[in-house]
């Protein structure tokens, strides 16, 4: 066997290092440059929001959604794992909707319905009454429920009425203690009667129930529910029911949650017994299933290490009384971007790359929750999972383990060059590691955590001070596209590009000494 001199062994070792570090630096800096000169985050975002919308499970919105992902990822030279993760019975499809009050003041009405819940049938109008809270009560006004619109006492708080049998006989139970405080109200309002010369004694409150005859009123007729609900409005779902529905038990009576100031003045006029009617047009519609729904995962292969993992992604599902914009269109929109950088820089990473678009994150992490327990990939050779579900914020710095440390600070050093108004900085965290979730919750970073995985993500803030408040598009109806902040998705794009670049590129795994507890 033909020996070589050390020295020249050694020299060949330095040129093949120096090759591999310079090959990664024009990766990088190609990466920088497509994503200051074009970037395109928010064609992404203008796609998914204005173009399909609102993505619910169910949806042809999602299904639709889904196709868009995986043609993305392929005419940028991934290869994409499409990850069936549940279906559902039927499908729901979101139409306009429109309400006004027909009277002298008359107005047009602000309000939502949650999805999986019933339209109208066309145009429907009638009369209003407030909701009874005994069955005194009940009997002496059922005949005026038949084609009328019904006030509940209890704000809604985005999901629809519970209206399964479980809810019902809990119902039945609150009935029941309310006609023994209705026997003993009677009794007050004697003694009041009889003494009125005395301070007179208070009413003893009522069980407090959504709704509590709501399946007599279902049965007498009514057209449909409303409640009281807060501005912006909160869209949910029909959480208890949706799973449960077929085409022969769809929903038959609408749940209408109205803007709080005229739910106030619709039950004054209601009090004040005036004449005025309400009309509503409610195009909610269902189709029949199953309907399945996915995880779209593009995949960039690594080259020296491919089965171990650097993953990104967001939930590419989101509830339609918006666009589902910010939450989670920021998330899936900045992941893409990271993906397409990527792949058109000629990346070569060693290990594999996965740009993860979960499914059913609103339904209960649904799709990351199926890829963790399915062992899709060995939970133990993922380096990190970064997950953006938030605002459409800037990131700005990562907190990790003093383990971690030294490789992000030097997978982080271009960061810095890429805008100078978003500086980036690594910080070491302090004090004893925290516990491992025991709980899942938040978004789909948890069932990784749950199980040992890091998901260390970035933290993302507000460098120029635009205000952005994630409560005010939090599964609300003001979750649309113009409050996204373009210049931040678009350097978070450029940064999860680059961050998942240099992790894949360690030669060893991120080590998860003093990860957790």
């Amino acid at each position: 066997m033909k020996r070589f001199p050390v020295i020249a062994l050694l020299a060949a070792l330095v040129i093949c290092s120096t090759s591999s570090a310079f090959a990664q630096d024009k990766v990088v800096k190609k990466i920088i440059e497509t994503g200051t000169t074009d970037n395109r985050t928010m064609v992404h975002a203008d796609f998914l929001a204005n173009r399909i919308g609102g993505r619910l499970i169910g949806s042809a919105a999602l299904t639709e959604a889904e196709a868009w992902a995986k043609e993305q990822f392929e005419s940028w030279g991934l290869e994409v794992m499409v990850q069936e993760a549940g279906e559902i019975n039927v499908g729901f499809n979101r139409g306009p909707w429109f309400g006004r009050m027909l009277s002298e003041d008359g107005m047009n009405l602000h309000f939502a319905t949650p999805s999986y819940t019933a339209g109208t049938r066309g145009k429907q109008t009638g009369h209003v009454v407030i909701e009874p809270k005994s069955r005194r009560e009940f009997d002496r006004m059922k005949g005026t429920l038949k084609g009328a619109w019904v006030l509940l006492d209890t704000p809604s708080d985005g999901m629809a009425i519970n209206c399964t049998a479980e809810a019902n006989a809990k119902r039945a139970e609150a009935i029941a203690k309310n006609e023994e405080i209705d026997l003993k109200n009677n009794e007050i309002r004697r003694w009041n009667y009889e003494n009125r010369d005395s301070e007179p004694k208070p009413l003893l409150e009522y069980e407090k129930t959504v709704a509590p005859f709501y399946k007599e009123m279902v049965e007498a007729g009514v057209l449909g529910f409303i409640r009281s609900a807060a501005v912006p409005l909160k869209i949910m779902y029909d959480r208890p029911n949706c799973y449960n529905i077929t085409m022969e038990t769809l929903p038959t009576v609408c749940d209408i949650m109205l803007d709080e100031a005229q739910f106030k003045v619709v039950r004054e006029k209601v009090l004040r017994k005036d004449m005025f009617q309400l009309e509503f047009d409610i195009r909610n519609h269902f189709y029949r299933g199953p309907v399945k729904y996915h995880n779209i995962i593009g995949i960039l292969r690594g080259s020296k290490y491919p089965k171990e993992y650097v993953m990104a992604g967001g939930h590419l599902d989101a509830y339609d009384g918006g666009t589902g914009a910010v939450d989670d269109g920021n998330g899936t929109s900045v992941t893409m971007e990271a993906a397409r950088l990527l792949a058109t820089s000629g990346a070569k990473p060693k290990r594999t790359i996965l740009f993860c678009l979960w499914t059913g994150e609103e339904f209960g992490l649904l799709g990351s929750k199926f890829f963790v327990e399915n062992k899709t990939v060995p939970l133990e050779k993922i380096s990190n999972y970064i997950n953006r579900d938030g605002g459409p914020l800037c990131a700005t710095s990562v907190t990790v383990p003093p383990a971690m440390y030294d490789d992000y600070v030097n997978i982080c050093k271009p960061l810095n060059d890429i805008n100078p108004e978003f500086p980036f900085t690594v910080n070491k965290r302090e004090g004893d590691p925290q516990p491992r979730p025991t709980r899942a919750g938040g978004s789909d970073h948890a069932y990784f955590a749950m199980n040992g995985v890091p998901t260390l993500s970035f933290r993302e803030s507000d460098p120029k001070g635009y205000n952005f408040e994630y409560g005010e598009i939090w599964h609300t109806e003001r979750d649309i596209f113009n409050k996204l902040i373009p210049e931040y998705m678009e350097h978070s794009a450029v940064v999860t590009a680059v961050v998942l670049y240099g992790i894949a590129n360690l030669d060893h795994l991120l080590s998860r000494e003093g990860l957790y507890k």
